[in-house]
């Protein structure tokens, strides 16, 4: 999904045919490899009888899909759940963190066409123990912020119902924003390891299995990829119940529990357990020869094929295809990154909550959209204009279904300072009003409460509360002057002021209706990204390495849109003492929906692939193109 941002085949596939297309070589030439690069399993002259049984394409691809699955777990599990907690903890916006997913993309994108040109004719299962050396770094990187930046001082600002003076200094501001950095190095080095892993890896399967086989086993690696970020969303959504810290502060004048907009899970520990885990997969990818036995044979066997007529011809139409691709791309590492903090916000649920919901969301409704397309394309014999048709259907049926963000967004609840006045007193967007302007409320301390007139204050302070009771363990505030006073009942004047910590509760029970319309445009968003690069591969003959290139390069731009308009929809940011501007505390939830609309509708439009239409492809020879005839 962010990885994807979406870095692995469960956002942005790889094309689902790898098969590496060869330059033609003249008669009589030896298609193979030499027999001299096949070895035996093992290091050097080490090569214990035991690992010889592994020394095959089936161990070889056991291997591959460990690792693969690891990098989905960090990539587009962990990183994505774990980008609302990052937000908060390390005072950073949307756009920012945005651009900490679209940084894994952008390694992908500047360094896999220089990987598989020196890694073609290279050892392979050498440059697996790189990518697994770098994917284990990038995770050990990524998590360094957590021990570097101490603790998380929850608490450590006042609570209380009224504030101190407080002067801004060069010492006193905050340094954590610069940790951004350090997340960009970590998404850089994952970047950098995950290249080999979906562009020689599975080049070293294709070179390793007969032509009838090469589908069967690289596609056992795509669905055990599949797991990563399943794993990763669920894992990770269940560790942001653990406290970032692991132990609570222990202050009698703090109740802290998961519904508290404060509270920030333990995001770094999966990524920790990842680094260990994924550095003990160098071990058996050292191990394997450069050639596994018998590629030779395989080599010489298999046939090649090229089509290099009608390629300035059908130009225009790749471009489309391109356009369209990165669209997919766009969209799809957009969401996989910002769904959970969509749901978060728009439907007032925990960040654990949020993280595994999304998960479950888009994991099974992306691999079962590109199942059903695949098994359409193939059953039904689909020609290549039928094919194109199909993509133009699909992405229209998603773009219907997507407009399910304007009629099950939820509105904000009132929130007093921000949708609306105190008690008709002050102005929208200013949280001072006349009953709390001599509390001397700081706007640094963000510790909401709900009156029993049902509307947010910011904080006690804010809501004019002087005086808090403890009632069986549970703290409420009272004698506030801006919470308006509740009919009296029985006559009785008690409890005419009161607030108790924590957000209201939401109204809205759109939630339901949300994933189920959401999942199913999922499906059929994934239902194009299959028969684009059959197309595309068909047509032109993309190998897998620029194929993968430009499916990528798509994905740069994704989360960094999508964290601009979330940002947009922001009313109330987290600014402290020295009014420097942190992580956003409250969304205008109808404008973030609008907007994340306004994204589906301009950039996956399925009005990009009628060119395709209106200026047909050249043909190929029906040997060429198997999926693309009608003939069979």
């Amino acid at each position: 999904m962010k990885g994807d941002g979406i870095e692995n085949p469960v956002f942005e596939p790889p094309s689902p045919d790898l098969r590496r297309q060869r330059r033609a070589s003249p008669a009589g030439a030896d298609a193979g490899v030499p027999e001299a690069e096949e070895g035996p399993c093992g290091w050097g002259r080490c090569a214990p009888k035991a690992l010889q049984l592994c020394n095959n394409p089936e161990g070889y691809l056991a291997a591959y899909s460990l690792l693969a699955v690891f990098q989905g777990i960090v990539v587009n599990g962990l990183v994505n759940i774990s980008i609302s907690t990052i937000e908060k903890r390390y005072e950073l916006n949307s756009s920012l963190t945005g651009l900490i997913s679209a940084s894994y993309d952008i390694a992908f994108c500047v360094l896999s066409l220089f990987v598989s040109f020196f890694g073609e004719r290279g050892h392979k299962p050498q440059w697996l123990a790189f990518s697994a050396f770098m994917l284990g770094l990038g995770s050990l990187i990524f998590s360094l912020p957590h021990f570097s930046s101490g603790k998380y001082h929850y608490g450590a600002k006042l609570e209380g119902t009224s504030s101190t003076n407080f002067t801004c200094s060069a010492s006193t501001k905050s340094s954590l924003p610069n940790y951004l950095y350090v997340f960009i190095l970590g998404q850089l080095l994952l970047g950098v390891g995950g290249t080999p892993l979906y562009t020689l890896g599975t080049a070293f399967i294709d070179d390793s299995v007969p032509k009838h086989k090469s589908s069967l086993y690289i596609g056992i690696g795509y669905a055990m990829s599949l797991l990563g970020p399943a794993i990763g969303y669920v894992l990770g959504g269940q560790l942001l119940n653990v406290y970032i810290d692991i132990q609570i502060p222990e202050r009698q004048d703090i109740t802290i529990d998961q519904d508290d907009p404060r509270w920030l899970g333990a995001w770094w520990i999966a990524f920790l357990a990842c680094f260990f885990a994924i550095w003990l997969l160098i071990i058996p990818f050292t191990c394997f020869p450069k050639q596994l036995p018998g590629t030779a044979k395989i080599q010489a066997e298999k046939i090649s094929e090229t089509h290099n007529d009608g390629m300035t011809s059908g130009l225009y139409v790749l471009m489309s295809l391109i356009i369209a691709s990165s669209s997919e791309a766009l969209v799809a590492t957009g969401f996989a990154t910002f769904l959970p903090k969509f749901i978060e916000n728009q439907f007032g649920k925990t960040s654990s909550f949020s993280a595994t919901l999304g998960g479950l969301v888009l994991i099974p409704a992306a691999a079962l959209g590109q199942i059903i397309s695949g098994i359409l394309v193939s059953k039904c014999r689909m020609d290549c204009k039928s094919i194109i048709k199909f993509m133009i259907g699909t992405c229209s049926v998603a773009l219907i279904l997507n407009t399910v963000f304007l009629f099950a967004k939820c509105g904000n609840e009132p929130f007093a300072g921000v949708s609306e006045t105190y008690n008709g007193t002050g102005t929208l967007y200013n949280l001072t009003a006349p009953c709390n302007a001599n509390c001397r409320c700081l706007r640094s301390i963000y510790y909401p409460v709900c009156g029993r007139d049902e509307v947010q204050y910011f904080s006690p302070c804010f809501a004019g509360c002087s005086s808090h009771l403890f009632n069986n363990m549970k703290k409420t505030y009272h004698n506030c002057s801006c919470i308006g006073k509740p009919e009296r009942e029985n006559g009785s004047e008690d409890f005419l002021y009161e607030a108790v910590p924590g957000k209201c509760p939401t109204q809205c029970k759109f939630l339901p209706l949300f994933l189920t319309f959401f999942f199913f445009a999922v499906v059929f968003t994934f239902m194009a990204v299959t028969p684009t690069t059959v197309v595309a591969f068909l047509l032109f003959q993309v190998t897998q390495y620029s194929d993968v290139f430009l499916y990528f390069l798509g994905t740069i731009p994704g989360p960094i849109l999508f964290g601009v308009a979330i940002d947009n929809s922001c009313t109330l940011w987290d600014i402290n003492e020295c009014k420097t501007k942190g992580a956003c505390w409250v969304y205008d939830n109808e404008r973030m929906a609008y907007l994340l609309m306004v994204i589906f509708v301009i950039k996956y439009n399925p009005s990009s692939f009628l060119p395709l239409l209106a200026r047909p492809p050249p043909p190929l020879p029906v040997s060429q193109m198997p999926l693309c005839t009608s003939d069979e």
